[in-house]
């Protein structure tokens, strides 16, 4: 149902998806964090903003909220005014209708990669992709930290993860390795904005590091190679306010405003707002364009927990800048309005009036969000600061439009076929499954090297954790991407994968053989399963959907005897190593008529076995001699001592009932087989009655048997 969810919100069915996240939680004993952030952004993209902020609170009192996990809220809001409020046209990619959660708050339309190549969590172009263990793809860094972004669930698998609090992982384990297969392809792809990307996540990881001239120089470098420049430079200001360069940073700002006023990140600064604590004499160059416009942070008083005297004293205050909206001189039109304007007013009505606790809470839990921010230190020193007299130009005065691989479909000319080509069958990937360690395979060809290696086929890295979960998930951006790219090849690889499946399933040609021991109809069967070829033919039962194959005795002339019975699985323990048991009961028997080997294991074609029906006079002895032969088999039995009885019913069960019509099944009375298993005979004369057809003479070969087994008991 999770999956049902983000495929609804993906493609911008809001309100279904708040739904299905509502039931999930409702249904668990305790509210799970990240379930709850998930509904609050479905709802806040669905206009349910009162619910949305409960739901948010709700997270937040299980623990503290991050900036960027009201990213839906915001945007939310931002959206809510330039459509609402502005009239202005929908913002591309966003909203009811096929807003998908690649678009980015950050990012404007221009610098936004397509859909499947957007990082879930920064929705940013992939810097070296990683699958996650459940099967979705981040960028490195965004992967570190915790969650997948797109499911809400623990980076590793929940089974290691309790270990890791007893032996922390390995370092190899602890930091996810690249998925080599995506990419290649996002080299291949995304050339110039794929370098551009590496070099801008460098460039954070440098100014987390405070190594902030460093980090400017990254920029720099990804700016002269970046496709579209408009996020980087919005980043780069942030930078320069950091470093102290106001000059840089409010060149790069103003840069931004006039040529990307309607960005809903430049909107949503009025929740945030940039310039809050910039000096007067900074904001001149601002004040003194007639094109500048700005818009009054009223609703910031009014969700502030204050007294109404503070209130009044912010919405007095709030004709001072705080933050302008730039048009280019084709825009000019009142859609921007004074600081008169009552667009902020409006939005207040709307969302904050009746929830100025709940947001209040939510923005003060946040770290350095405080509703009311102090003049710092340094912004008073502003003026005393140098510098520079020259702004650098190498950044137009207008940006250029994206026009690169990422707005648009991959040119066919790009994809090839061999870039999805799995290592081991050498053909299209079919259900593609990434290691830790970074390759990826078919799910089937994967499996089947674990089944005789824990080792990567291709590093040799272990991958005992990744077998002991036994849970491995597709990677969906693999997938999605074959799906959208190679139809036609995958119909084909489909097809070929669908004839195996049909060759597989067919209970009467080439049925699958496990050589071991007797088995009889009725009668379970438990096994322990190792050796790689059982495994093989176990999984292949399961996947086919038979759940049934032959067991017959080893012969050491035809490698198994010409009789068995077919055994039906009832359900599969897998241990962490790849050993399985595997519950099966006996189904019906078999002659085998030719024999054969698939893959390492033993096959046959096969006819079943059904006793011969008798009529009149022959049946009325049958019944006659069935009777007596029931009540000898129970008086031999319960003249067993107590410990042989105990032994017999927990390896077998009770001996079932006598059936009224003995020739109701095709393989006779379950107590026969019953009795045949319990009763102590050797391999060879159990398999001599288990493939008569004669009922009658089975009865005949069991008395005897009994008999003779009760003469010889010591007294």
């Amino acid at each position: 149902m999770l999956q049902v969810a983000e495929e609804a919100f993906r493609g911008g069915n809001f309100e279904l998806a708040a739904e299905i996240y509502g039931s999930e939680l409702a249904g668990l004993p305790q509210p799970e964090r990240g379930l709850c952030l998930r509904r609050a952004d479905a709802l806040a993209r669905a206009g349910r903003m009162a619910e949305a902020l409960d739901a948010y609170g709700a997270a937040g009192r299980l623990g503290r909220l991050r900036p960027e996990e009201l990213r839906e809220l915001a945007e939310s809001f931002a959206l809510s005014i330039r459509d609402k409020e502005l009239r202005l046209p929908p913002w591309a990619g966003s909203g009811g209708a096929g807003g998908a959660e690649g678009e980015g708050l950050g990012d404007p339309a221009c610098c936004r990669p397509p859909e499947l190549f957007a990082c879930p969590l920064c929705r940013r172009l992939l810097c070296e992709p990683v699958t996650l263990h459940c099967g979705h793809t981040h960028c490195r860094r965004c992967a570190e930290p915790g969650d997948c972004g797109r499911c809400h669930r623990p980076r590793r698998p929940a089974e290691t993860a309790a270990a890791a609090a007893a032996s922390p992982p390995s370092p190899a384990a602890a930091r996810p390795r690249v998925n080599v297969v995506l990419g290649n392809l996002l080299h291949k792809w995304f050339g110039p904005e794929s370098r551009a990307r590496r070099l801008r996540a460098e460039g954070d990881a440098l100014r987390e590091r405070q190594e902030l001239p460093a980090a400017l120089e990254k920029y720099n470098q990804a700016l002269e190679m970046a496709p579209c420049k408009c996020s980087l430079i919005a980043q780069r200001a942030e930078l320069c306010t950091s470093m102290k360069n106001y000059q840089q940073a409010l060149h790069d700002a103003d840069l931004l405003c006039r040529n990307k006023p309607h960005w809903p990140a430049i909107m949503c600064e009025m929740f945030f707002p940039a310039f809050e604590n910039v000096h007067d004499s900074l904001t001149a160059p601002f004040s003194s364009r007639t094109s500048h416009t700005r818009l009054k942070p009223a609703f910031l008083s009014s969700i502030n927990t204050q007294s109404a005297a503070e209130d009044s004293s912010i919405a007095g205050s709030s004709k001072d800048t705080v933050f302008r909206l730039t048009k280019t001189p084709s825009q000019e039109s009142d859609v921007f309005r004074s600081t008169d304007s009552p667009v902020s007013h409006h939005v207040l009505d709307l969302y904050f009036e009746e929830n100025k606790k709940s947001l209040g809470a939510i923005l003060s839990s946040l770290p350095g969000v405080g509703l009311k921010r102090k003049l710092s230190s340094d912004m008073r020193d502003l003026q005393s600061l140098d510098v520079p007299n020259k702004i650098p130009k190498k950044d137009a005065d207008v940006l250029p439009e994206n026009t690169a691989v990422t707005s648009g479909e991959i040119p066919t000319t790009l994809v090839d076929a061999s870039d999805f080509e799995c290592s081991l069958c050498m053909r299209l990937f079919y259900e593609p499954v990434t290691t830790p360690c970074g390759h990826t395979f078919c799910l089937k060809c994967l499996e089947r090297c674990l089944d005789h290696n824990p080792h990567c086929p291709l590093c040799k890295e272990k991958l005992s954790e990744f077998l002991a979960s036994r849970t491995y998930k597709k990677t969906v951006l693999t997938e999605e991407l074959i799906v959208r790219y190679l139809p036609e090849e995958l119909s084909e690889r489909k097809k070929v994968y669908e004839e195996e499946m049909k060759e597989l399933s067919n209970l009467n040609k080439d049925v699958p053989i496990f050589v071991c021991t007797m088995a009889f109809p009725t009668i379970p069967c438990p096994l322990h399963v190792f050796e790689p070829r059982y495994r093989l033919m176990i999984r292949r039962c399961m996947e086919t959907g038979t759940k049934q194959f032959g067991m017959c005795l080893a012969d050491e002339l035809k490698g198994f005897a010409d009789h068995g019975c077919i055994l039906e699985i009832r359900d599969v323990k897998f241990f962490p190593d790849g050993r399985s048991v595997v519950d099966t009961v006996g189904v019906r028997r078999f002659r085998v008529l030719s024999h054969g080997q698939r893959d390492g294991y033993n096959t046959a074609n096969i006819e079943y076995l059904e006793d011969k029906k008798v009529e009149g006079p022959e049946y009325e002895e049958l019944v006659r001699l069935h009777d007596s032969v029931y009540d000898q088999a129970v008086a031999w039995f319960t003249s067993l001592k107590d410990n042989m009885k105990v032994q017999i019913l927990n390896h077998f069960g009770s001996m079932p009932g006598k059936e009224p019509e003995p020739q109701s099944n095709p393989s006779g009375p379950a107590w026969y087989w019953w009795l045949l298993a319990v009763l102590p005979l050797e391999n060879r004369a159990q398999l001599a009655i288990l493939a008569m057809t004669s009922l009658k003479d089975r009865l005949i070969a069991i008395r005897r048997v009994l008999i003779f087994v009760t003469r010889k008991r010591p007294r």
